[in-house]
């Protein structure tokens, strides 16, 4: 019974909040750890020869999380 009730409440909830939200809900975990990963790479920046390189790729992975997560939220549901 408790389960029906569990899966009644949440088929309501999704029946009633709009796409948007539902995209923003799976985009904006991902994209703080795109954030995570470049305050790591701005902190190793600071080590000579491999910092920078590494800062730089940390910073193209973000950018890439960003332009994908940004066609996600683009997703009409």
């Amino acid at each position: 019974m408790k389960t029906l009730v569990r899966i009644s409440l949440l088929a309501v909830l999704v029946g009633t909040l709009s796409g948007c939200f539902l995209t923003k809900l799976v985009t904006t975990p991902v994209r703080l750890v795109g954030s995570a990963g470049t305050v790591v790479g701005s902190a190793l920046s600071i080590l000579p020869v491999v910092g920078n390189p590494i800062n730089d790729t940390f910073r193209e992975a973000n950018g890439a999380i960003d332009k994908v997560m940004d066609g996600v939220d683009d997703i009409p549901i």
